[in-house]
């Protein structure tokens, strides 16, 4: 069934993308005056039944729909058939000199060949307008978390603020505000405009620098603020056993899911509603605010520790809900009653793993590392993977008591984005996972139906797709990342049926991916690909006659051969987790 499934997800990604391709290089080779002999959709004899064929001939070409749907191909006249290069298809009686490709000007040769890849370059524009057609959900540009001392903080950024412009351009969605700040060096500064409460305000926030890892897995310094655009859960923290929320019961983990008649869905709600409920409770006499607190019961019996990677979320345990009266310490903040944000919490500790080794225990509560506070799981993360192995010193909270533990992260080895055995990664980790303490934060359909305003955002779309992918292909000739990364069909295949799964939109954007990878590759300048039969004939063009036969022979043998060691070392890498397993397996049988 698995193998059904991957064969039922690459084949439509291939078979599109490459009868794509092809169909550039016809549509082309058509308005250039070249005669097609064959465009063939899929590969074998044409598909049918008795005498009836998908397959038909019109201006001097024969259409056919293949059996086997694994792309197609397009051949001109004087071209040799596909896998036979020896072998050159008899010329049609009633073909004119002018009709081979080889006939034709340098410029129409070119445009024939890039056709191919320009067509891989267009479709995920022709992709994006679809997806901006049926509308896709973008994170508003709207301050779901503020960091605890961060320069956002300071500067009075306060969550539920929108942001109406940064730098001066207005911005609707979240990665409009996030991106610009984070490509921006520490030491300047971001004008903000935000609506609060209807009213527009102008802040200048400092930017600082974060260490964190790229796509790539390198280390690198981006701008930070503080700010973030899920929002956190009301889940409370209390740090110290002497403090007013721990005499009455509170402790760290507890999420408070009512106060009063009034349902609480974050923190920031939860700070309102306690300072409404204050002042009516003052106003009626009364000395307590009615708290309904979802409270995570202790297990039963110890439970064994499990290998879990910093990052992953654990398990939920079975919860009650109860009622605690709080008392009236304050009006408008919750300070006082020595309760804080569970921004991390911890929910499960690996065995042997350095967070174990240091100590650390379920429901404990991280508070500062370094003696800097921690207002994130995420700047926590980003502190960890990119400490490098030096010594942290972590600042926590077990029973209302406040400790410090020290520790160094691990270099280990991780699935990659889609889970894929052969593909993992390497990061440090110290082997703990938060109880999940936030929220997704508000988001719109992004809907755009007018071609005049759809067509240059996918064109925007794809172009920071295209730059993507070529910073990760400049990579990896320069070293930065290792050969290892590359996939060949086995892995496309399986990366095919992985985003399938996670639905039909990551699947879209997968394939969108590979179309850019292929017309790129189509473009590098080794003759056997669109890219080397371009130079060839701009050599002929300067030259002005045909290159030797000679000379054709060896450069389409230098080709092919860098292509059978690029092929070969993708298919390696396919391979070696399974044949890595197969070792095993011996191993085990020989044991």
């Amino acid at each position: 069934m698995a193998v059904l499934d991957t064969l039922a997800a690459v084949i439509p990604l291939l078979g599109i993308l490459i009868v794509v391709h092809e169909l550039g290089h016809f549509l082309l080779a058509k308005a250039c005056g070249v005669r097609v002999l064959k465009f063939s959709i899929g590969f074998g004899a044409p598909i049918g039944f008795g005498k009836m064929r998908l397959r038909w001939e019109r201006g001097g070409t024969e259409y056919v729909i293949g059996w086997i749907p694994l792309g197609g191909f397009v051949r001109m006249l004087g071209e040799p058939m596909p896998g036979d290069e020896e072998f050159t298809p008899p010329v049609p009686e009633d073909a004119r000199p002018d009709e081979f490709l080889e006939s034709k000007p340098v410029w129409q040769r070119l445009a024939v060949v890039f056709a191919g890849p320009l067509m891989n370059l267009l479709l995920p524009v022709v992709c994006f307008v679809g997806i901006l057609w049926f509308g896709f959900p973008r994170a508003d540009a709207v301050v779901g978390m503020v960091e605890a001392n961060s320069p956002a903080a300071l500067a009075g950024v306060r969550v539920g603020d929108r942001i109406d412009s940064v730098y001066g351009e207005r911005v609707e969605f979240w990665d409009d505000v996030i991106l610009p700040i984070r490509e921006r060096e520490a030491g300047g500064s971001v004008p903000l405009e935000i609506v609060r409460a209807g009213a527009h305000l102008q802040l200048d926030v400092p930017i600082q620098a974060q260490k964190t890892r790229d796509r790539f897995g390198a280390f690198v310094d981006v701008g930070w603020i503080g700010v973030g655009f899920n929002r956190l859960e009301a889940r409370v923290g209390v740090p110290h056993a002497d403090s007013p929320a721990a005499m009455v019961g509170l402790r760290s983990g507890d999420l408070v899911v009512a106060i009063g008649p009034r349902e609480i869905e974050d923190w920031e709600g939860l700070v309102a509603a306690h300072a409404d409920a204050a002042h009516k409770a003052r106003e009626q006499g009364a000395e307590f605010v009615p708290w309904q607190i979802e409270r995570t019961k202790p297990p039963v019996a110890p439970q064994p520790l499990v290998a879990l990677p910093i990052g992953a979320e654990a398990e939920s345990r079975p919860s009650g809900v109860e009622e605690v009266e709080i008392p009236l310490l304050a009006i408008d903040a919750l300070q006082r009653l020595g309760v804080m944000p569970a921004t991390i919490l911890v929910a499960e500790v690996s065995v042997d793993r350095p967070a174990a080794l240091a100590g650390l225990q379920r429901d404990d509560l991280i508070l500062e590392v370094d003696g800097e506070p921690i207002g994130s799981f995420g700047s926590f993360v980003s502190l960890v993977q990119t400490s490098a192995g030096r010594e942290l010193t972590i600042t926590y909270s077990r029973a209302g008591k406040v400790a410090t533990t020290k520790l160094r992260a691990r270099e280990e080895t991780v699935a990659g984005p889609y889970e894929i055995e052969g593909m993992e990664e390497k990061v440090y980790q110290i082997g703990l996972a938060p109880q999940v303490s936030w929220k997704a934060g508000a988001s719109t359909l992004q809907q755009i139906r007018n071609p005049l305003e759809s067509l240059p955002r996918a064109v925007a779309m794809t172009w920071e797709m295209t730059v993507g992918y070529l910073e990760g292909l400049s990579r990896i000739f320069s070293g930065d990342v290792g050969a290892d990364k590359l996939s060949g069909p086995i892995g496309i295949a399986r990366i095919a049926r992985k985003s399938l799964d996670r639905g039909w939109l990551e699947y879209l954007w997968m394939m969108m991916l590979i179309s850019i990878n292929l017309g790129i590759l189509n473009l590098l300048p080794i003759p056997v690909l669109d890219g080397g039969q371009a130079v060839i004939y701009s050599i002929e063009g300067i030259k002005r006659s045909p290159l030797s036969t000679r000379a054709r022979e060896i450069a389409s043998s230098v080709g092919f051969a860098f292509l059978v060691l690029l092929m070969g070392r993708a298919f390696w890498n396919d391979l070696t987790p399974f044949w890595n397993r197969f070792v095993s397996w011996l191993s085990s049988g020989a044991q």
